[in-house]
């Protein structure tokens, strides 16, 4: 089975101090119901550089723990994050520190800065992706409708497990993704 995975928030947490709602209001945004992110000024770039520094985003200890006890016989395991290319270096810090590429087989990263949600739509198809987790609700929301036999789960611990639409399903743990 092909498995896929969002990296912020699934397994690095937000910067201690800064609210998501924060974060999530300054990259994302509906313009007439369409899902738009937007691309930060330079300004704004070099602040959310400094916020995205390894140090100030710890790992989610027990989402890399259950990611680590699944069978790599039995999945194929892949980090799909659409941070743009303002993030590349602290990417590669990142996913060095914490070992990320020794877990999943690939990693994609949206360096090419499209849209996220088209990014991601792009990799799923081309991947054939069967189950893929994400903490973004409207993102899932679009990819659903565009990839019908994949399964959506959103990341959400203050949520119980249950299905949303045909296709998404809220989860408060990893392992609820394989039930």
């Amino acid at each position: 089975m092909n498995l896929g995975f969002d990296l912020d928030k699934v397994f690095v947490d937000y910067p201690p101090l800064i609210p998501d709602s924060v974060l999530n209001h300054l990259y994302k945004k509906k313009a007439n119901g369409v899902l738009i992110y937007r691309i930060p000024s330079r300004p704004e770039q070099i602040l959310r550089s400094l916020i995205h520094l390894p140090f100030l985003r710890p790992k989610i200890k027990k989402n890399i723990e259950f990611l680590e006890s699944i069978s790599k016989k039995e999945h194929k395991l892949y980090l799909i994050s659409s941070r743009f290319s303002f993030l590349e270096q602290t990417t590669h810090k990142l996913t060095k520190k914490h070992g990320f590429d020794k877990i999943f087989d690939e990693m994609y990263f949206n360096f090419s800065n499209q849209q996220p949600h088209l990014f991601k739509d792009n990799i799923l198809k081309k991947l054939k992706i069967d189950r893929y987790v994400d903490d973004d609700f409207h993102l899932l929301k679009y990819v659903a409708k565009q990839n019908k036999n994949t399964k959506f789960f959103w990341l959400n611990p203050q949520r119980k497990t249950h299905m949303l639409t045909r296709n998404i399903t809220a989860i408060s743990s990893l392992a609820d993704m394989l039930k």
